[in-house]
């Protein structure tokens, strides 16, 4: 299927590592010209390099923290400038949390996963608005689903709800707007976890991986590269009839139903 995504722009905070990078990856292997973002200059423009070799697309690494509003301004400056405009958006930028998250982190994980990500959105999609077309897409959490983390529910629901909010308001303008939920994803840092089960409980990390993927329908640990599929896809004009809904990525909870 051709996603028709060659000559678009994109953007994908949070894209030096893990399911950003898989993004920037599916992105640019479609056609896509590409923004990596990271706080790290020297390993966001390292990843940029290695992705444009392998794919022959034009990708460049911007150094921004979604946090800080200076920063998402001369972010859009240089995105602009790099890429000659930005059709799409993906908000990725998260605190790396290899645990849980502690409630008292409420504020600062606000901060950038949620206001971070409507920082972004301003920047961006006047121009998309302009243009009239544009595909922004949040990635959240199935922690806006369950119980455990205070914090990482709160963060995650805020950005669904963000989500709906500017579908309704950017969708007759021709930019459609989603939030991707992945689930536990064999991330780096997931990585990072199931050793530390591991070694806490005396078993193997192959093991660690398969007790944290008891829930998933699938049985398995989802690849950052399957949920950077399902990014992709919603990135394309293709899309054009999901705006507003959350898409799980997560390989499937057993037991509930959602309708």
């Amino acid at each position: 299927m051709d996603l028709q995504l060659t000559g678009r722009r994109a953007v994908v905070t949070g894209g030096s590592r893990g399911i950003g990078y898989a993004v920037g990856r599916a992105l640019a292997a479609e056609g896509a010209a590409v923004a990596l973002v990271a706080r790290n200059a020297r390993h966001v423009e390292e990843q940029a390099a290695r992705l444009s070799s392998e794919t022959g697309a034009r990708v460049i690494g911007v150094a921004a923290d979604t946090g800080d509003d200076a920063s998402v301004a001369a972010l859009a400056e240089a995105a602009v400038r790099g890429l000659g405009g930005v059709d799409i958006l993906v908000n990725n930028a998260a605190r790396t949390n290899p645990g849980s998250i502690p409630d008292d982190d409420l504020e600062a994980e606000i901060n950038v996963k949620v206001r971070g990500y409507l920082r972004c959105v301003r920047a961006f999609a006047p121009a998309m608005v302009e243009r009239g077309w544009g595909r922004v897409i949040n990635i959240g959490g199935l922690a806006a689903r369950q119980s455990g983390s205070v914090t990482g529910s709160i963060r995650n629901v805020a950005v669904a709800a963000m989500t709906k909010n500017l579908a309704d308001e950017l969708g007759p303008s021709g930019v459609n707007v989603t939030v991707v939920h992945p689930g536990a994803t064999r991330t780096e840092t997931m990585l990072d976890v199931a050793g530390r089960r591991a070694a806490a409980s005396g078993t193997s990390r192959e093991e660690a991986e398969r007790r944290m993927a008891a829930s998933v329908s699938i049985g398995r640990l989802v690849e950052p590269e399957e949920v950077a599929s399902v990014v992709a896809f919603l990135a394309s004009p293709l899309s054009v009839a999901i705006n507003g809904d959350a898409v799980i990525a997560g390989g499937g909870t057993k037991g509930p139903i959602y309708y």
